[in-house]
């Protein structure tokens, strides 16, 4: 699945050792949340979430990968996010779930604590 709508953000969608691997790139704002959310809603059952590409994430993105965490935790299903660096993603740590969300450097070390 891709969805290509704005030329700034990219949305891709596979399948790697049992997860859905849901790679995003650009912006996760209040302009590409309806294609997040939408992305997010066709990954089913275990997800890793590549933030690697992202350039800045507000407080709905955000939002948008808690519930999907939470439902993930609910349904016995695996969760994890890859990649979030600190300068595109500050509401992780100003909120806190930087501590409590699972979150890899890279793809191998995420599927590798699988």
């Amino acid at each position: 699945m891709t969805i290509p709508d704005d030329p700034a953000f990219g949305l891709t969608s596979s399948r790697v050792d049992g997860f859905t691997l849901v790679r995003v790139e650009g912006a996760l704002d209040a302009t590409t949340r309806e294609r997040f959310a939408d992305g997010l809603a066709g990954s089913p059952g275990d997800l890793l979430l590549d933030l690697t590409g992202v350039t800045f994430m507000d407080s709905r993105a955000l939002g948008l990968i808690v519930h999907r965490w939470q439902t993930n935790v609910a349904a016995g299903n695996r969760f994890a996010l890859v990649g979030v660096r600190y300068s595109t993603a500050k509401v992780m740590w100003i909120t806190g779930l930087a501590e409590r969300l699972p979150m890899f450097d890279d793809l191998e070390t995420a599927l590798a604590s699988a």
